[in-house]
């Protein structure tokens, strides 16, 4: 059996070494060494039970939560993880925060308060495999992220059920936010995407070694441009002029997609991790604008 060689994580890494990586990993996998499919959902979720430490420091006095269901994929009971941070208002709108690769609900708890500041409360969650949601027990894939979505989406709406609700998805919860979004059509008030994409495979095509003839065995794929041109509610993307991890070209090409109204925000000087903060004005602008949230002040 041929050995696998260590490997760039998806979506958080180098993208030249990523895609030569994923190219060498995919010929490894079809000799015998894993399933395609399980090799693919471990690098594109780097499912963890960790953080960084701003993010440890971030979580601090969030209120965990517990969302329980029953999976209709395993036919077994579900139970996810998640953190709530209410707003000063009672009835401030509600925010489910759909996280990206790597690290665990916590590593996203700044950009949780960040979206808090701006008039909302949220509802962070944590994937199956991921933190509190079994992380080791279960390896997380596109199919599960979504049902785990939607059943965040629907306790939001047993819990706030005269409250205006959101989605919001950074990076691969891009995607996840989007294929939500596009079930619960007359239930949300909007769709906010930060750094995220059309697709994986338009992702690895991206890159430098783009030119390598693995879409075709990409098997999670994530499409979100089709996706989101089903949606029918307001849509904002947001994007980091620096991103070197999702380049801002797939960030335009999933808003070109997506149906009016909506809204495309370049974020001058954003990196994948940091455009949410750099871009706090921007966002506050556009949420008055799109979704009518709050005054509208200048840049």
């Amino acid at each position: 059996m041929a050995k696998l060689l260590p490997l760039q994580p998806l979506l958080s890494r180098r993208p030249s070494r990523l895609l030569a990586g994923i190219a060498l990993g995919l010929m490894l996998t079809m000799s015998g060494c894993a399933t395609l499919d399980e090799k693919q959902r471990e690098w594109i979720f780097q499912p963890s039970d960790r953080t960084w430490s701003g993010g440890l420091a971030a979580a601090q006095g969030m209120e965990d939560v517990w969302i329980t269901f029953r999976s209709a994929l395993s036919e077994r009971e579900v139970r996810l993880h998640g953190l709530w941070l209410p707003a000063e208002r009672a009835d401030a709108p509600v925010l489910l925060y759909l996280h990206g690769a790597r690290w665990d609900v916590r590593g996203s708890a700044n950009r949780m308060r960040r979206m808090q500041e701006l008039g909302f409360a949220v509802l962070g969650i944590d994937y199956r495999g991921f933190g509190k949601s079994g992380y080791g027990q279960e390896l997380p894939s596109e199919a599960m992220a979504y049902e785990d979505a939607r059943a965040a989406w629907d306790w939001l709406a047993r819990q706030h059920p005269n409250r205006q609700r959101f989605i919001f998805g950074h990076s691969l919860g891009g995607a996840i936010a989007t294929e939500l979004a596009q079930q619960v059509q007359q239930q949300a008030a909007g769709l906010i995407v930060e750094g995220s994409f059309t697709s994986i495979a338009d992702v690895v095509g991206s890159y430098r070694w783009g030119w390598l003839p693995v879409a075709p065995l990409i098997t999670q794929r994530f499409e979100s441009a089709e996706r989101i041109a089903r949606v029918q509610m307001p849509v904002l993307i947001v994007h980091g002029s620096e991103d070197r991890v999702i380049k801002p070209e797939l960030g335009r090409a999933l808003f070109e997609r997506a149906p009016e109204p909506k809204r495309f925000v370049l974020v001058e000087g954003g990196s994948h991790h940091n455009t949410n903060a750099v871009g706090q004005g921007h966002y506050r602008q556009a949420l008055a604008e799109l979704f009518g949230l709050g005054p509208s002040r200048p840049h």
